[in-house]
């Protein structure tokens, strides 16, 4: 279905939840594919914990692992899809209208501590909840014998096999479901994530929301970002802003176009790049940074006129003042590849930004406030 959903804030969730109901109903199986690391364990969580499964499953369906290491899922994690009725639908439209007439004030302290950690993670946070809950079980106490009575020597705190035992579907639960499948990445080539060990990999993906980091350089200037890209800005008439989307954990150092080699030389495997991590045995394995040269035409000081993507490291909003033109030379490890992408996924990034940093090429860092869907504002926040 078409919009942008966002499974790790809940943004767009319910209206993904909804259109899959009107257009795909229970017609068949839902198999959610793509490259590994693209979303798609977190995209089965959302779900499992939404209207789309049927309202017992939670229980019963254990939730995908969700890991920057690629390839975490190897096996098939399935949910029961739940039917669209006329009622159900009916009675999940009351329940979004309800909750979109809610204000922040007037959430549960629980839903308040969620939802303040989903802001954390993105900018765009939507609430996902259910209208189909499972009735709750009888307070009736169930007192087993077995578990009563125990000698000096049995830990009292054993917990009965039956118990132990996991909850299971019946059968007329599960006689004509349809079922959402999470399936194992596919392997991505050319991807720097390959050449990573696993703990420069969570140093690479983010984990928080990201805050765009901007600089402005003039031509024979240089932008690294860890040890694994590289933005040689080499000929233009004016200074041009280059705005970085990593993770923050990635730090970005400016050079000059006369030190830059010897800087990547000295550092790299060094605390002062992060990223490779292991000195100059690590640099011996890692492979060599290559070039690709970038001609790019601004658009105005206040609209980006492309991202350079360096692999899955992360990219760089290049703005630039109108008509002017670039010439850029961009380096990824070898093995791996550089995308220009116009146009920009955020045009106006450059302009998230604080003052200049007397005496460097940063502007501070700000953080834009979120927009939370399917919850009333009030005044101006």
């Amino acid at each position: 279905p078409a919009g942008r959903h966002l499974p790790s804030t809940g943004f767009g969730m319910e209206g993904l939840v909804s259109r899959l109901q009107r257009s795909w109903k229970c017609a068949g199986d839902v198999y959610l594919l793509g490259a590994t690391n693209s979303g798609k364990s977190t995209l089965f969580n959302a779900l499992l914990l939404s209207d789309y499964c049927k309202s017992r499953a939670p229980d019963v369906v254990g939730r995908a692992t969700v890991s920057a290491w690629p390839g975490t899922t190897l096996n098939l994690l399935k949910f029961p899809i739940i039917n669209p009725t006329c009622d159900r639908i009916f009675r999940r439209q009351e329940r979004l209208k309800e909750e979109a007439l809610k204000t922040e004030d007037q959430l549960s302290d629980e839903e308040k501590k969620h939802l303040n950690r989903l802001k954390k993670r993105g900018y765009l946070v939507g609430r996902v909840g259910r209208t189909f809950k499972r009735q709750k079980e009888s307070s009736v106490i169930d007192f087993d014998p077995d578990m009563l009575s125990y000698s000096t020597d049995e830990d009292p705190c054993r917990i009965s096999k039956k118990h132990e035992e996991g909850e299971e579907f019946t059968y007329n639960e599960v006689k004509d479901a349809r079922w959402c499948f999470d399936t194992p990445g596919i392997v991505k080539e050319n991807c720097v994530l390959n050449l990573l060990t696993e703990k420069e990999v969570k140093l690479v993906l983010p984990t928080q929301a990201i805050i765009p980091r901007t600089f402005i350089l003039k031509p024979g200037m240089v932008l690294f970002l860890a040890a694994l890209g590289r933005i040689d800005y080499l000929q233009g008439e004016k200074p041009a802003w280059f705005s970085v989307v990593a993770s923050k954990l990635l730090p970005v150092h400016i050079a000059t176009l006369s030190s830059a080699d010897v800087t990547y030389e000295k550092y790299a495997g060094q605390e002062f790049f992060k990223v490779p991590m292991g000195g100059k045995e690590r640099m011996k394995e890692f492979p060599p940074l290559v070039p690709q040269d970038i001609t790019l035409k601004g658009t105005g000081t206040t609209e980006a006129v492309a991202d350079i993507k360096l692999s899955s490291t992360g990219w760089v909003a290049v703005t630039a003042h109108a008509e002017e033109e670039l010439l850029l030379r961009a380096y990824t490890p070898r093995g791996t590849t550089v995308v220009v992408r116009e146009p920009p996924l955020l045009p106006y990034i450059s302009n998230i930004r604080g003052a200049r940093i007397p005496g460097t090429a940063a502007y501070r860092t700000k953080k834009p406030p979120s927009l939370v869907e399917n919850l009333k504002t009030v005044g101006n926040r």
